[in-house]
């Protein structure tokens, strides 16, 4: 009793940890700027500043970049999760020669960093007259090494049973991934769509090098016109992160039952 009440306090020690930079954030967010910048640390305002929302949103068009980074996201995750399913497919129950080379290259790419391909990319961009497209946010990204990793272990974990009973009434590979072996692994299939929306709504540096008009800006890029030279409107940029962080949010809640069951590992066993 004792040693599990020591636990909780733990984890409720580190759960408090891990949420006041979040609660900070969001009380700066109806903070003025004197507070928000003050060298003392104060967590609740002297005056609820309501009036922080409208002005974030006439800053920039945030409205314009909300819509392009749902855009670019969902399908960015469409395609990561189509070609994850695909590859991954082939890679645990296809046999041709070279498999195992193949996979190990498309592992190997994981290792590469990002800012290693990062010019040729934004140069072959520039060749294909992609610059300020969504072509150039989208196409980089529709394929995961990753992705295709964790799908491959969910389907190899289900017992050959399945495919053998389907191949006996007539069932092809497409078809038995389609009707059969995607809705079995449903939790993994959820998980990878959740890392490439969160990916793609996170990210910073693609975005802004690949564009430079404010029509094809996403969120994240929206937040730095908070800062310039003159300073940085800490108020009005933690208001606006606050705003950017609740579909990441509410995203991750509504498929957290699934995330759960695919990093705990649960599902058919064989």
């Amino acid at each position: 009793m004792i040693r599990r009440l020591i636990l909780y306090v733990f984890l409720l020690a580190g759960a408090l940890f891990t949420t006041l930079p979040f609660v900070w954030m969001a009380t700066t967010a109806f903070k003025s700027l004197t507070e928000a910048v003050s060298p003392t640390l104060v967590w609740w305002p002297a005056q609820w500043q309501w009036y922080n929302f409208v002005e974030t949103f006439q800053a920039a068009p945030f409205g314009r970049y909300f819509f392009n980074s749902f855009l670019v996201g969902f399908v960015v995750t469409t395609g990561v999760v189509l070609t994850s399913l695909g590859a991954a497919y082939a890679f645990a129950r296809l046999d041709f020669p070279g498999r195992a080379l193949l996979f190990g290259i498309v592992l190997a790419t994981m290792m590469i960093p990002f800012e290693v391909t990062l010019i040729p990319n934004y140069v072959l961009i520039r060749n294909l007259g992609w610059y300020n497209t969504y072509a150039a946010l989208i196409v980089p990204w529709c394929a995961s090494a990753f992705s295709i990793f964790l799908m491959r272990q969910a389907f190899m974990g289900l017992p050959s049973d399945y495919f053998d009973a389907a191949k006996v009434d007539g069932c092809g590979h497409l078809r038995f991934l389609i009707r059969i072996a995607a809705p079995l692994v449903k939790p993994a299939m959820v998980t990878v769509g959740l890392f490439a929306f969160l990916g793609s709504y996170n990210s910073l540096l693609w975005p802004l090098i690949v564009t430079s008009e404010d029509t094809m800006r996403v969120v994240q890029v929206g937040l730095t016109v908070f800062s310039g030279a003159e300073g940085v409107r800490l108020h009005l940029l933690m208001c606006a992160s606050t705003i950017v962080i609740l579909p990441t949010v509410a995203l991750y809640f509504a498929a957290q039952r699934y995330f759960l069951e695919s990093s705990l590992g649960s599902g058919i066993k064989g």
